[in-house]
């Protein structure tokens, strides 16, 4: 077997955030869409340093020898990820400043600096400065003690001289300092309205404008913004001994205080007050970054613009679902056949119908959920405090190690367990990813279970956003299996796993894949068999959707199977390790991505099997974390009409010239644009797909 090509996870990350940008500097995407992938872009980016750059940075602490039996250069790599994360901010900056700028200031929105305001407008400033912002506002000096920049805060840094007080010695200024206070305020702020529309200031600009007020008698030079993003890893290893709860809470005190990763600054800023604070932060050389007068610019997704339709995507509201809207109970059309959901182009409602009703139907004797990411104002949780006040017995699995939602999943655990609701949540070290809802109902011929199987989360705001798809089904085959998921749960370890004395499990699941204990063989399995189809002449081929692809066996897997014959197409969201094309290795690989108004977040894959097309449904990508620390589901579709409409939205990802790009090792997102007709945009022609299906209902 020739060698198979990858390419270094982080910077195949990096080029998706590039293609999040590149929809921020497209001019055919209208405006307002465009400022909002530019705070997608600004958001990730953080992310991307606060979780992956820190984990990288940590390892520069190994010794030299240990350092050695990594497969790569530490710190080559981080170099690379410096540069190209300083040459995707400067696109960043110039689409923002020289393009989106302009064309808002076009439409009478614009944005302006402190030195741009009329007499009326700058009296408005003073009085919100007095009125909104001073209570809000401390002073901070860089040569005190206690002086500390808090993680995912923007900072504005200035020199002060005075001759007037016995603080500040004369020949050299003091350094100082003050946060910026959004959130709780807004981070923009409308001014009143002059002849040329609506303008817009940054409430960074209020505080420049009285920086003289924050810090009085003093000459204070002007204004620069510094922002440090810090280690957002919680680090749970040393606390094991409490609870996982306990645990978590702790550590979520010191994310605020994690090691610094990135430095940012304004490029403006003097070289010597620069030094001053790399000094006093105790920043390494390689923390340090160029940016911009503004930090935090995920803050524009909450730009204040106007209302209407003008310069926003076509409005695609939620479709009705053809069978389960109008249907007299969601139990009577799950009995009679399978239900496929898809979000956002269908409504979320019967997802919450189905939770309600089973919260309130005395037939009803248990519910079980798997909860991931719990939404701020969760419906889905208030329905289930509802069925523990109905009498209802409810069990909740909630994870309290997703990534910057621990807190909020955390609050809602609490707040359920006041109520009744039995919450369990997972082992340490392995979290429970699966979307799962079972619910035992008692019926004239004996108890049904009826189970809800999802690849994206028990969130109704992120189902307006993100794509993904949820089964309702009654099929005996996949809710036994779904019921033996949340025993596993239920008992000292993930589902699948030997039992406590040391005996295997005495029934495998025939149906699901089951992470962490047999996810993996399951796909290693389902490709095997499209090789050694390959390999008798016999139809073969994969197609594969999903967020990432990172796990090295299942790359090595598919470049086998590419070798053997197999065709091998790969819809890949964001990160993809594997490089397709690559003559001798990967040949019959092809792989593209899709960035557009929604967030791709289904996972599909379907397998030829000698012409039997099997087709599955996830909760996991092809990573080592999702097939080795988490308990994932991915689940067959046996229903044929369901199966349809997954081969139709597979068929419409294949078929996109609008929004896809072509995933290689130049990283250089070049758009997939074949064909003479009109471009095919795949989530357009999605919804279309499926507004046929409730016209024709």
């Amino acid at each position: 077997m020739s060698k198979c090509p990858t390419i270094n996870r982080e910077m195949s990350w990096l080029s998706f955030n590039e293609r999040v940008l590149q929809e921020a500097e497209n001019p055919e995407v209208p405006l307002f869409e465009r400022l909002k992938f530019l705070a997608i872009f600004s958001s990730n980016l953080d992310e991307f340093f606060r979780v992956r750059v820190a984990s990288h940075k940590s390892l520069l602490a190994l010794s030299a020898k240990r350092r050695k039996k990594l497969d790569f250069d530490v710190a080559a790599l981080l170099d690379q990820v410096h540069e190209r994360s300083l040459d995707l901010q400067e696109r960043f900056g110039h689409t923002f400043r020289e393009d989106l700028l302009p064309g808002l200031a076009e439409r009478g929105i614009g944005l302006i600096g402190d030195g741009d305001l009329t007499a009326e407008q700058a009296e408005f400033m003073d009085e919100y400065f007095e009125r909104e912002l001073r209570p809000h506002l401390e002073p901070m000096f860089l040569d005190a003690p206690d002086v500390f920049l808090k993680d995912h805060t923007a900072y504005l840094v200035v020199e002060l001289r005075s001759g007037n007080r016995p603080d500040f010695a004369p020949s050299r200024p003091r350094v100082g300092l003050v946060e910026v206070p959004s959130p709780p305020l807004p981070r923009f702020i409308t001014l009143p309205q002059g002849d040329d529309g609506r303008c817009v200031i940054f409430v960074d600009d209020v505080i420049r404008r009285s920086m003289h007020k924050i810090f009085p008698d003093t000459d204070v030079s002007p204004a620069y913004a510094v922002k440090v993003s810090r280690d957002a890893d919680l680090h749970l290893d040393d606390e094991f001994a409490g609870t996982l709860k306990d645990s978590i809470r702790k550590a979520l005190g010191r994310r605020d205080v994690g090691d610094p990763i990135r430095f940012l600054y304004d490029l403006h800023m003097p070289t010597g007050m620069l030094t001053r604070l790399q000094r006093a932060l105790g920043l390494n050389p390689e923390d340090l970054m160029e940016g911009g007068r503004y930090h935090n610019l995920h803050d524009l997704m909450a730009y204040p613009l106007p209302e209407g339709p003008a310069d926003r995507d076509e409005a695609l509201p939620p479709l009705l679902h053809p069978q389960l809207t109008g249907a007299r109970s969601i139990f009577e059309a799950a009995a009679e056949r399978d239900h496929l959901l898809h979000f956002p182009y269908q409504s979320y409602d019967p997802v919450l119908r189905f939770l309600d009703e089973a919260a309130q139907d005395p037939a009803v004797e248990e519910i079980w959920i798997s909860l991931y990411r719990v939404g701020s104002d969760s419906a889905v949780a208030r329905s289930l405090i509802g069925a523990v006040e109905a009498g209802r017995r409810v069990t909740a699995f909630i994870e309290v190690q997703a990534r910057f939602d621990e807190d909020r999943n955390l609050r809602w655990a609490e707040r359920m367990e006041q109520a009744g609701v039995r919450t369990i949540y997972p082992v340490p070290g392995i979290k429970v990813h699966a979307k799962l809802a079972l619910v035992r109902r008692q019926e004239t011929g004996g108890p049904r279970l009826y189970a809800y199987l999802a690849t994206g989360n028990f969130n109704e705001k992120t189902a307006t956003l993100y794509s993904d798809h949820g089964l309702l089904t009654t099929d005996p085959r996949l809710t036994q299996e779904v019921s033996r998921v949340f025993e596993g749960l239920d008992g000292d370890g993930a589902p699948g796993e030997a039992t406590a004395n040391g005996d295997a499990e005495a029934e495998p699941f025939e149906h699901l894949l089951v992470a962490p204990h047999h996810l993996r063989a399951g796909i290693y399995a389902l490709i095997d068999a499209e090789i050694e189809a390959a390999g008798r002449g016999a139809p073969s081929g994969i197609t594969a959707k999903m967020n990432s692809l990172e796990d090295p066996g299942v790359i090595r897997r598919l470049c086998q199977a590419s070798q053997a014959g197999v065709p091998v197409s790969l819809i890949v969201r964001g990160i993809c390790c594997l490089v397709p094309g690559s003559p001798g290795a990967t040949d019959r690989v092809e792989a593209r991505s899709i960035v557009d108004r929604f967030l791709e977040h289904s996972r599909i894959w379907h397998f030829c099997a000698n012409g039997e097309d099997k087709l599955y449904l996830a909760s996991a990508d092809w990573m080592r974390r999702n097939l080795k620390r988490r308990v994932e589901v991915a689940f067959p579709l046996y229903d044929e009409a369901v199966r349809s409409e997954v081969f139709e939205v597979l068929r419409l990802q294949a078929a996109d010239t609008a929004k896809a790009r072509s995933l290689d090792a130049s990283h250089e997102n070049e758009r997939i644009t074949e064909g003479d007709g009109a471009p095919i945009r795949c989530q357009i022609e999605t919804y279309r797909f499926l507004e046929g299906l409730l016209d024709g209902a």
